[in-house]
């Protein structure tokens, strides 16, 4: 014998419970409380994010040598791979000094990554990298670096992520330098940064 066939219910509703069942307590048969109207004609007030005295339109006015870069883990990583020495190759991609920047945040990241990576931690831990303390929760680096960033605008990103330079690239003034053809560039930097200021 044939099994049956079953059609499906389409556009089935959940069944809702009348006001007035004997199912229902006493305090949900209460109706829902309407909610007040706002006024029109009152004053709204709105909250909306000062703008960083330090742009000028696009242009940063805060970026200027020494240059302090904010380094990402895979930043580091990539470096090795291509046998670039960090602060040299900065050096002669803007030609001036640069003080890579460290947070606590990647220096755990790289710490996690194990015994693979220990010549990333040596090179993080060098005296010539800037260890900036970190105050928020957890261990998660880009969220730490963009959060930096938009708060100071006073450093260049440097990063090979996807995702971490497109996030960058909607706060404005902030640079990003990344590592292509075996040695670094930058990204959006005006050609007048590094010209003397009179």
């Amino acid at each position: 014998m044939g099994k049956q066939k079953k059609t499906r219910k389409y556009a089935t509703m959940k069944r809702m419970l009348s006001l007035r069942d004997e199912r229902l307590k006493e305090k949900d048969r209460l109706k829902p409380k309407k909610k007040e109207k706002k006024d029109p004609s009152a004053l709204k007030e709105r909250e909306v994010p000062q703008h960083p005295s330090c742009l000028f339109f696009q242009y940063n006015t805060q970026l200027g040598p020494p240059y302090h870069i904010l380094v990402d883990t895979n930043f580091i990583n990539f470096s090795i791979k291509a046998k670039l020495d960090l602060v040299q190759s900065m050096m002669d991609c803007l030609y001036a000094k640069c003080i890579p920047c460290i947070t606590d945040c990647v220096m755990a990241e790289i710490e996690k990554l194990g015994q693979k990576y220990r010549v990333a931690l040596r090179i993080a831990k060098d005296p010539q990298f800037d260890q900036l303390p970190c105050t928020h929760k957890g261990t998660y680096a880009d969220d730490c670096l963009v959060q930096r960033v938009t708060q100071h605008k006073c450093y260049i990103v440097a990063t090979v992520d996807r995702d971490l330079k497109r996030r960058i690239r909607k706060i404005p003034g902030v640079p990003i330098m990344y590592l292509s053809n075996h040695r670094y560039n930058i990204e959006r930097m005006p050609d007048d940064y590094g010209a003397p200021r009179f």
